[in-house]
């Protein structure tokens, strides 16, 4: 936790930028051209910051990569007091969903940070670089699996066809250690959106041995999972003693060119859809 109660919520979401691991590989849901906006807002004061997930074609067209992008900055009275700009961008390969590299950036009033990590799946080993603090550079061991941060994790849940009473194991990246996590699908909520309120499948994910990172100091995050297609996430909440961030889709962009043709869904009627040209840029 960061020295003031607005700069530790807002940063809480980019503790997530590098971290989950699923146990399991699937053709990443994430597709070039989508593109998630969240307007983040704590307690009384309103508005205090932006979330937003883009993911993009990376790599040559003989082997074509997926580059998912997640940005978290503050807003409004919060960046007045204390700026703070966080960035992630992992590159995927998009057939089997494993994470070749990502690298973690913050910036604050008081403290940088910026760190890459590259995993070579062949020696299950990962070398982890702190580009501002050369004696943290370290190797790692892959855990089983694939990895991803946990914000993408998160929105990657949408495809896992989860029901009340699911668990899915994971494991976790927080900094330069991997940890276990489940991922509990509790129950369906009514959630208020922009466009009115939505039925939604409520996830979070536990760290019931040695908590690390917000889960150490008694942090929760929870994320809502629209329960019609294509299961957008609705609404993240992370939860720390400062108080808790509530981060709400405001606006959803579709794949440039979806893998798989499917009729219009009811839920994107819900979101104000933009073309790519109109989409603000951040």
């Amino acid at each position: 936790m960061r020295s003031s109660l607005f700069l530790a919520v807002l940063s809480a979401f980019a503790t997530c930028l590098l971290g989950a691991s699923a146990s399991y590989a699937q053709p990443l849901a994430l597709q070039p051209g989508e593109r998630l906006d969240y307007r983040v807002t704590w307690g009384p004061l309103g508005r205090a910051g932006d979330l937003s997930i883009l993911a993009t074609r990376a790599g040559d067209s003989a082997q074509p990569l997926t580059e998912v992008v997640v940005r978290t900055s503050s807003a409004g009275l919060v960046r007045m007091l204390y700026s703070f700009d966080g960035e992630a961008r992992s590159l995927f390969d998009p057939e089997d969903g494993r994470l070749l590299s990502a690298t973690a950036t913050t910036r604050a009033k008081r403290k940088n940070t910026r760190a890459t990590i590259t995993l070579d799946h062949e020696s299950a080993s990962a070398r982890y670089v702190d580009h501002l603090d050369a004696s943290r550079n370290t190797e790692v061991a892959l855990p089983e699996g694939r990895a991803m941060d946990l914000v993408t994790s998160l929105v990657e849940a949408r495809a896992w066809d989860l029901r009340p009473g699911d668990v899915r194991e994971v494991s976790i990246l927080f900094d330069d250690e991997f940890y276990d996590l489940s991922l509990h699908a509790l129950r369906y909520e009514t959630v208020r959106t922009e466009r009115g309120r939505r039925e939604a499948l409520l996830v979070t994910p536990r760290m019931d041995e040695k908590p690390r990172g917000i889960f150490k100091r008694g942090g929760e995050v929870r994320v809502w999972l629209d329960r019609a297609p294509p299961h957008l996430p609705l609404r993240f909440e992370v939860q720390t003693r400062a108080g808790t961030a509530v981060a709400l889709l405001t606006d959803y962009r579709p794949p440039a060119a979806p893998l798989v043709a499917a009729p219009r869904a009811t839920s994107h009627a819900s979101y104000a859809i933009s073309p790519p040209e109109t989409v603000k840029q951040l």
